[in-house]
């Protein structure tokens, strides 16, 4: 069980940011201390973190206030990162707080950081002019109470705090889905100043009832169409990106991102501030969550991928940018192949993607070695069809795939990208939400990746 020692707070122009024991180059680190200095924009800085604190504690499908979920926060050497998911799993936020916002080193490591309802309310307070301290780690506020004098010597004690750390399972799995999805976002397009700014302040409230649309850009800004244009970007409930209000007059522009291989699914937006950039991603519909989407469950069924994710993660060390290409020259390995690991990587936590910088990053969470079958059922049911000689070949891309008592038809060509079959799941999602276990089974057998 990790937990923070002592509780974020705010005062007296000292921000102090608590942080549970972090996983480091060096190992993990019981008192991690990431920064400590000024922030140039103290305001920016804050309206960031409460962008966090409002998604991570709103269910989006039907809307419920819940407890507050502690961010995941990553020091990367040029930047921190601050990631949460929405309590419904549907909206996942990263706010990346980049080197020119601070006067200082920023550190190496990943761990979650405390941000609850006191320092919540003491965020708001937070002016721009302010010159605004930052501690991330250490100790937290320097203020001590004094208890007694006894015999001349000052006796004094700190508060003690100590919580558990609260971020939920699915979380882990939820990030190894968001990574594989945001590696296949592609350009949608870009407002910039008042257009994004007024695209903001046009979003329905968190409460509103949920709207969906193509969005595209226009001369007046927005323009939300009700069926598919060239270079539109679809969005399910845009109520979820009202978040963005907290900082909407930081906002120099926003770029919006689709799925590259189809028509409507998940959307994702950057919003470009001062210093730092902050990242919401939507789910294909606002009653999905990300710890449902299966999108990684193609790589996961690659047999030879889990030697070379295991020689890659040994070389990374808190990166903000991997370079495929060095690390595929590095094991000698074609790209494709890093790639495929580095998807594999993502699954345990170990990393995420930055579509702004189109990269992926590292983070570092508490790896559990059953994790990938445990979080992923179909690929464990998948493999047993496949141990059992349950597939068939029955003609050229047509295969018969027995599941219990039933026979499914799976028609798999990889060269021309197709993949069908006549179960109800396929029927249903069409492989939105990754493929169906006949399909993963036949992948297996085939071992055609």
């Amino acid at each position: 069980m990790r937990a923070f020692a002592y509780q974020s707070g705010y005062e007296s122009g000292s921000l102090a940011l608590a942080l549970a024991p972090a996983l480091t180059p060096l190992g993990v680190v019981e008192k991690p201390s990431f920064f400590k200095g000024f922030a140039v924009q103290p305001q920016i800085l804050a309206r960031g973190l409460l962008v966090l604190a409002d998604i991570s504690a709103t269910r989006y499908f039907k809307y419920i206030p819940v407890a507050l979920r502690d961010p995941i926060l990553s020091a990367q050497g040029d930047k921190l990162r601050a990631e949460c998911f929405s309590a419904c799993n549907g909206v996942y936020a990263r706010l990346d707080l980049l080197q020119s916002g601070f006067d200082g080193e920023i550190g190496f490591g990943t761990t979650n950081v405390d941000i609850g309802t006191e320092l919540r309310k003491a965020l708001t307070q937070v002016k721009q002019n302010d010159k605004l301290h930052v501690d991330i780690g250490g100790d937290g506020l320097t203020t001590q109470h004094f208890n007694s004098v006894s015999e001349g010597v000052i006796q004094m004690e700190n508060p003690v705090h100590e919580r558990p750390v609260k971020m939920p399972d699915r979380w882990v799995r939820a990030l190894g889905n968001a990574a594989e999805i945001h590696r296949g976002m592609e350009f949608g397009f870009t407002l910039k100043g008042t257009q994004a700014q007024a695209f903001v302040a046009s979003l329905p409230p968190v409460t509103g009832k949920s709207q969906a649309g193509w969005l595209t850009a226009s001369r007046m800004g927005v323009k939300i169409l009700r069926s598919a244009a060239a270079g539109a970007v679809y969005v399910s409930g845009l109520h979820r990106l009202s978040a963005l209000k907290r900082v909407m007059t930081n906002i120099s522009a926003i770029t919006f991102y689709k799925p590259a291989n189809s028509e409507a699914g998940a959307a994702m937006v950057v919003a470009e501030l001062p210093c730092c950039r902050i990242t919401l991603s939507l789910t294909a519909e606002a009653w999905q969550g990300y710890s449902g989407e299966g999108a990684l469950l193609t790589s996961l069924a690659q047999p030879d991928l889990l030697e070379d994710s295991e020689r890659i993660g040994k070389k990374l060390s808190f990166q903000s940018a991997v370079d495929v290409m060095r690390m595929a020259e590095l094991w000698n390995i074609d790209t494709s192949r890093a790639e495929d690991a580095l998807s594999l990587l993502a699954v345990s936590g170990k990393l995420g993607y930055d579509s702004f910088d189109n990269a992926y990053f590292h983070r570092e969470l508490p790896d559990d070695p059953d994790r990938i079958l445990k979080d992923n059922p179909r690929l464990a049911a998948a493999q047993k069809i496949a141990e059992e000689e349950m597939v068939k070949n029955t003609g050229e891309n047509q295969w018969l795939v027995r599941s219990g008592s039933t026979d499914y038809r799976v028609i798999y060509n990889p060269d021309q990208d197709v993949e069908k079959c006549t179960c109800t799941w396929y029927l249903k999602h069409l492989n939105k939400r990754g493929p169906c276990k006949h399909i993963l089974a036949v992948q297996l057998k085939e071992g055609d990746f």
